[in-house]
């Protein structure tokens, strides 16, 4: 089993500013950073939580974490903290937006006073550090800055979710405007973990759903996971940060890339590959091929939602899946079956074009190019069907 210390000097020299490291997923990525070889500034507001942690890292790591204490609501104490990093570290190698404030409830039952606040940390406070730390990040052409999302819209959850999609657009936003650069943006979601926050919120949420904790949990239970787990996805989303740029990903996606641990619940059934399975492929593979060629081709506009529109449906970029298609073509041409991982990733570029097919719907006018590009589509979508049940 691959644990935080499988991973050494991945990070070695490398600064990393984690906000809300005090307890929890934080502390438990602010472990995984610093057995990495990274230094740390754990930056949280509960002075008892922020030296707890600062000690328990340093005790496992010797001289690797440091506690800053700060309110993330406050303008003033944000500039005064990267006054404070800027003078004895420089500008943070990686900036990992984790702190949160997590007011659960009805949207006409939250008091106005805590949608302010969560604003101020959920979203203000991330986007004014990234202000300040980004223009010494562009200049050195280096850095990665992670936002960390949730679920998206959820009842009852409203005064926070609102917010944390909010900087899944930022994060989104600043992605596409630093394409040309080697400073790395993206988003990632720790999963269902029973943290004492997530717990406390969560019986808000089921207790407006009617039902309790434990059928809640029971009925989410294939996204759980532990805190050290969601805390080491961290980190080693921050290592791969050049690989995920632009995406919105999860934590349990980065372990199974990093081969930390197989989800099985998103295993397939293994399939012999024919002479006729081989073709499929092919066309599987050259369809997509000759689709990005014609992304290529558009105006930016045009170009950019496409492929921002691809990332949050595939969770790779479409070179990448380019990429991945070429690499399993070969795999296929030496006789090596498909690993679950690869059967995964066809599944999502199934339900990719499944997603073009109802966009196409929803704007084509004319009813003979709608029934002749809905044949198209669907026969690409059959295609891979067909390669996955062996038919």
């Amino acid at each position: 089993m691959l644990t935080r210390d499988s991973f050494p000097r991945l990070l070695e020299q490398k600064t990393v500013l984690l906000t809300g490291a005090g307890g929890g997923i934080g502390m438990e990525a602010a472990l995984a950073f610093a057995a990495m070889g990274a230094r740390v500034i754990l930056a949280e507001i509960d002075p008892v939580r922020g030296k707890r942690a600062e000690e328990t890292v340093n005790a496992a790591y010797p001289a690797s974490a440091a506690y800053y204490e700060i309110d993330l609501s406050s303008d003033e104490q944000i500039r005064g903290m990267v006054q404070w990093i800027t003078t004895n570290y420089g500008a943070p190698d990686v900036l990992f937006h984790n702190a949160t404030v997590t007011k659960m409830g009805a949207v006409d039952q939250v008091d106005v006073s805590y949608w302010d606040k969560s604003y101020a940390v959920n979203l203000r406070a991330p986007l004014l550090l990234t202000q300040l730390f980004l223009p010494q990040m562009k200049a050195r052409n280096s850095g990665a800055v992670a936002f960390v999302s949730s679920s998206g819209a959820s009842p009852f959850m409203g005064a926070y979710e609102v917010f944390k999609t909010a900087q899944v657009e930022l994060g989104n936003t600043l992605a596409m405007e630093l394409e040309e650069t080697d400073v790395s943006v993206y988003t990632i979601g720790p999963g269902l973990v029973k943290t004492e926050t997530a717990m406390r919120a969560i019986e808000v949420v089921a207790g407006n759903m009617g039902m309790t904790t434990d059928a809640f949990y029971e009925m989410n239970g294939s996204h759980i996971i532990g805190a050290d787990a969601a805390g080491l996805g961290f980190a080693l989303s921050a290592v791969y940060a050049q690989r995920y740029r632009g995406q919105e990903i999860g934590c349990i996606q980065v372990l199974m890339d990093c081969g930390v641990f197989e989800d099985k619940a998103a295993e397939t059934p293994s399939v012999g590959i024919s002479g006729e399975q081989m073709a499929r492929f092919a066309r599987i593979r050259n369809t997509f091929l000759s689709q990005y060629d014609g992304w290529q081709r558009m105006n930016l506009f045009e170009r950019q939602w496409v492929f921002r529109d691809f990332k949050k449906c595939m969770a790779l970029s479409a070179e990448q899946a380019g990429d991945e298609l070429c690499r399993l073509s070969e795999s296929l041409s030496l006789g090596q079956v498909p690993a679950q991982k690869d059967l995964a990733f066809l599944e999502r570029l199934k339900a990719y074009w499944e997603h073009q097919l109802q966009l196409l719907k929803g704007y084509e006018k004319s009813a003979s190019k709608l029934e002749e590009n809905t044949r198209v589509i669907g026969s690409w979508i059959d295609d891979i069907a067909q390669f996955l049940t062996g038919e």
